[in-house]
């Protein structure tokens, strides 16, 4: 699997139209992709994780590099403050636990 892990700041008031975007990206069905996270920290409740992860490296870079991809971003850019802090690569460990 590989994948991206952002930092971001939202704008006050912007938490459900990120969630909106997220669900947006969902819908999309983007071929490779395998889940999202949202995660809001407790300590500042305007900074958000965001995890992506794709199938492979291939799948990431091809929707990265897609316009499509870059049009979501740029509306979901519009919700933060500043730039996002970026760290790709890849999950070389993973465990899910059934609910």
């Amino acid at each position: 699997m590989y994948g991206t892990v952002a930092r971001v700041r939202l704008k006050p008031g912007m938490e459900e139209r990120l969630r909106e975007q997220f669900r947006a990206f969902e819908r999309a069905k983007v071929p490779g992709e395998i889940a999202e996270y949202l995660y809001r920290m407790d300590k500042d409740t305007r900074e958000y994780f965001l995890v992506v992860l794709f199938k492979d490296k291939a799948s990431y870079t091809a929707n990265a590099d897609s316009p499509e991809q870059d049009a979501r971003y740029r509306k979901m850019a519009e919700l933060f403050e500043g730039e996002p802090e970026w760290h790709d690569g890849e999950v070389v460990y993973s465990h899910h636990t059934a609910a």
